[in-house]
């Protein structure tokens, strides 16, 4: 990972507090957890296949940095800000742009009669 986009990356990623008592082992560094992610994204491999000597720590801890990283909205945030200095740069051609609603979830979409027979439970309710 190139020190520019980590330049960009780490301001969004959360500062996590240590104990003062109790701090337990000290934590990999972000940016090395982060190349663990993103070489097990990039490989494909599982998460507990990868490689110790590396240097990225374990698959769990990244596993567990990337789901923390994805519930406090960092990638979220990375993909907007990567927007954003695309646009600007004007390196995004929006003539090619296409919207998928695969990705916005369905409200109150279909009656409960629907939904139970959809899903094989229970059979419908006898309405004659």
């Amino acid at each position: 990972m190139s020190d520019e986009l980590w330049d960009c990356l780490e301001p969004l990623l959360p500062q996590r507090e240590r104990r003062f008592r109790y701090p337990g082992r000290k934590p990999l560094p972000d940016r090395e957890v982060l190349c663990g992610i993103l070489y097990v994204l990039h490989t494909g491999i599982q998460w507990e296949y990868l490689p110790q000597d590396l240097g990225f720590g374990s698959g769990m801890t990244c596993w567990r940095r990337l789901r923390d990283w994805n519930e406090a909205g960092v990638w979220q945030r990375l993909h907007e800000f990567l927007l954003a200095e695309l646009n600007a740069a004007s390196r995004l051609d929006w003539s090619r742009c296409v919207v998928d609603s695969s990705h916005v979830r369905a409200l109150k979409g279909g009656s409960t009669r629907a939904r139970r027979r959809s899903t094989g439970g229970e059979p419908a309710p006898n309405t004659t």
